[in-house]
């Protein structure tokens, strides 16, 4: 006889995991003479959409630690917040260490080479994610706080300003370091460049039905005070949105978009560092090839936590002569690839000189191995874009 609460529930089994799973692809390899290296495509597609948690441990902890920073902003001086953050980020040591620790090592071993002190910028970077959490809450608390913020990159801002007299429009490509989400848009916004961010309709702090509801909105909402729109991205609407961001293009308008990899259906891959390999998203550089959409990278780091902060732009990313955009992608697509691989590596090139200035500011670094020999994940760490 078998009693009915331990028989497995028919209910439990047709119940969708939390986590949507892709299948992932090679779409090409494209060869670049000139760097004498390739650049790997790969469409990304959706098989089963996962479901939405109502709430989860995340959650909790994420809203408690909400709470706590709002008070130490609204009640302690900004002097306390670094060594605060840096005693809280100490707290669940030993489990990021057992979890996430091996990976990152790697990682960063792979790409800024074996001499570094990974445990170092490990800690360093759990530091980073909570003042993160607080630059959050001290924008919520008006009036504290007053950080130096400096645009830079005197070459990119010419060069920015040089674009948009042509008339079609810039994208800053924007890279994953822990002060780009709120202090890079307010760096633009303060420097009077009016942005359009690109981002995803679960950004934020959670992708549970409690975070989408009540943990995610502060942080738009301040961001959303430095930018002139926010375009959301859904997986079921792309069309719509690559139709929106043209048409902001069109209109001379600057677009941000943020460099993650699990938003859009295609990304790329190629070599970084050492030994290493970074995963970048394929939008930006497609947009670029197209033809006359100017490509900018920026970089956004905290000098002095919580006092001193630089958004450095940099030069208009330009193929070299030999290399032409693609007007017509649908009738010459293996030629947009092959731009698009020229806009990839330059775009890398940039993101290794920030990457050593600050890599413990990194939120989201990519494996020692290339992806079609490590399946399991494309980057190690947040992915969140905008």
């Amino acid at each position: 006889m078998r009693l009915w609460w331990l028989a497995k529930s028919r209910k439990a089994a047709r119940k969708l995991p939390s986590a949507a799973s892709f299948r992932t692809e090679v779409i090409a390899d494209v060869f670049v003479p000139e760097r004498a290296e390739d650049v790997r495509f790969f469409s990304r597609k959706l098989v089963h959409p996962g479901r939405l948690r109502r709430f989860s441990n995340k959650d909790l902890r994420e809203g408690l630690l909400s709470v706590f920073y709002l008070l130490v902003a609204a009640a302690l001086p900004v002097r306390w917040w670094a060594p605060i953050c840096g005693r809280i980020s100490r707290f669940r040591l030993k489990r990021h260490m057992r979890k996430e620790f091996p990976a990152f090592a790697a990682a960063t071993r792979a790409v800024l080479g074996e001499g570094i002190d990974a445990r170092k910028l490990f800690e360093g970077l759990l530091a980073a994610r909570h003042r993160r959490r607080l630059q959050l809450a001290a924008h919520l608390v008006a009036g504290r706080w007053s950080p130096t913020i400096r645009l830079e990159g005197l070459e990119g801002l010419e060069g920015l300003r040089s674009a948009l007299q042509r008339g079609h429009g810039a994208i800053l490509w924007c890279d994953q370091f822990t002060a780009q989400t709120i202090i890079g848009k307010r760096a633009l916004y303060e420097a009077g460049i009016e942005a359009h961010q690109v981002s995803v309709n679960t950004h934020g702090i959670s992708e549970s039905a409690f975070g989408l509801r009540f943990l995610n909105p502060p942080l738009i909402n301040v961001e959303n005070r430095f930018l002139k729109s926010r375009v959301v991205f859904d997986r079921d609407d792309a069309y719509q949105v690559t139709i929106r961001i043209q048409k902001i293009l069109k209109q001379n308008g600057v677009v941000t978009m943020t460099n993650t990899v699990h938003a859009g259906t295609t990304f790329t891959e190629a070599a970084m560092g050492e030994s290493g390999w970074t995963h970048l998203a394929s939008a930006p550089a497609n947009f670029a090839a197209r033809g006359r959409t100017a490509l900018f990278a920026m970089s956004t780091f905290e000098v002095v936590p919580f006092v001193e902060y630089r958004a450095v732009l940099s030069p208009e990313l330009t193929p070299e002569a030999s290399v032409t955009p693609a007007t017509d992608m649908a009738r010459d697509g293996a030629k947009n690839m092959t731009v698009q691989a020229h806009y990839i590596l330059l775009k890398r090139d940039r993101l290794l000189e920030a990457l050593r200035l600050y890599p413990e500011q990194m939120l989201t670094w990519s494996r020692r191995q290339r992806l079609t020999e490590a399946q399991d994940s494309t980057g190690i760490g947040m992915d969140e874009g905008s």
